[in-house]
């Protein structure tokens, strides 16, 4: 059975997330990254009106209310990026990826920081809540239910509520990344380098990126695995 895109990219995303962190909320990050660069899609032009619609009204709400208006500009950015994007072309690509979780981040973290310093509200839960809002921006409409159940029931079991900004930015990162390195299983690959270079890249690019990023999973992971070891030997 061949899965769908969305399926096959966001179940690749899990499993490169699970290498590096158990925290729902990188974890979660890594999946949402893995499904923005489709957005460059034609049967996706609706959603990025409506992406640009919504940062221009961010935007204005927020300049009325005399509020830093930085996280309505990011939006329409990301939606106009994807307007003029090609299919597999600037968001299948490093310089496109780099500026997209840079993007990503920058708005993530601006809402954040915003809601934090106009509101009394608890910052528990908060990021929770603010990834769980930017995965129905850019999660398929069928994937969303099990996603938001899932991140939620596992956020609530482990009580994790604690993410850096460094983390959040390398999440996307990878999440982006692991698109574009399955892609380039397909017959038609991917321009690794657009706009600066055409060249297509394919299988052999995705097999050096899985084995590279496999030997950095194990070495961010060795205090973990002798830990583990520790505890089987003294067991």
């Amino acid at each position: 059975m061949i899965l769908s895109s969305y399926k096959a990219h966001s179940l690749f995303a899990l499993i490169l997330a699970l290498l590096y962190s158990f925290n729902p909320l990188v974890i979660a990050l890594v999946i949402i990254g893995a499904n923005v660069p489709d957005f460059d899609h034609k049967f996706r032009k609706e959603h990025v009106y409506k992406l640009i619609i919504l940062g221009l009204l961010v935007f204005i709400s927020l300049y009325v209310l005399n509020l830093p208006y930085y996280v309505g500009l990011i939006i329409v950015f990301l939606g106009v990026t994807f307007y003029f994007s090609e299919h597999r072309s600037f968001t299948h690509s490093i310089p496109g990826i780099i500026i997209l979780a840079s993007a990503i981040a920058l708005m993530l973290i601006w809402s954040w920081q915003l809601i934090v310093n106009v509101t009394t509200l608890s910052n528990n839960y908060l990021i929770a809540v603010l990834i769980a809002l930017l995965s129905f921006l850019f999660l398929n409409k069928r994937l969303l239910p099990i996603f938001i159940s899932l991140f939620f029931i596992s956020v609530v079991i482990l009580q994790t509520f604690e993410i850096s900004y460094i983390q959040i930015v390398l999440s996307l990162f990878l999440g982006l990344f692991s698109h574009i390195v399955l892609d380039a299983t397909t017959p038609a690959g991917v321009k690794l380098f657009s706009p600066i270079s055409s060249k297509t890249y394919y299988k052999n690019f995705a097999r050096a990126s899985i084995f590279i990023l496999i030997v950095l999973a194990l070495i961010y992971r060795i205090p973990f695995l002798f830990s583990l070891f520790e505890i089987v030997i003294n067991y």
